[in-house]
């Protein structure tokens, strides 16, 4: 499976000190069912460890996600910043999710050319 993280994601988990390491791994628990809400719409929320903070104080991730196909990065916030996302927000991210999981390849490698999403490492 590919994973990539959205521009605006990239920037803010380089603030939170969250690694390409610690999403495969989340991207990897998932892929065994380790899914901590299934929003709908291909959307899931993962909670994610940071560096001596482990899971519990670590951050909440938003995720576009399609076994066996890709998963997207799309949104994160710490837990001790906020308790969770509005209605309104959790709609506008369905519709991104759907967008994104039906990227074809060429509107992928254009969004990766135009440094909107990156790859995952």
């Amino acid at each position: 499976m590919t994973s990539f993280k959205l521009k605006w994601f990239h920037k803010w988990a380089e603030k939170e000190d969250l690694t390409d390491n610690a999403l495969q791994k989340a991207i990897q628990e998932m892929e065994q069912g380790l899914i901590d809400a299934d929003l709908g719409g291909h959307v899931y929320k993962k909670r994610v460890g940071i560096k001596g903070r482990g899971k519990s104080g670590g951050v909440r991730t938003l995720i576009a996600f399609q076994l066996e196909e890709r998963a997207f990065f799309m949104y994160g916030f710490a837990k001790n910043k906020r308790d969770n996302i509005e209605d309104n927000e959790l709609k506008a991210l369905k519709v991104l999710a759907k967008k994104l999981l039906n990227y074809t390849d060429k509107e992928l490698s254009n969004a990766i050319e135009a440094g909107e999403i990156i790859e995952v490492l």
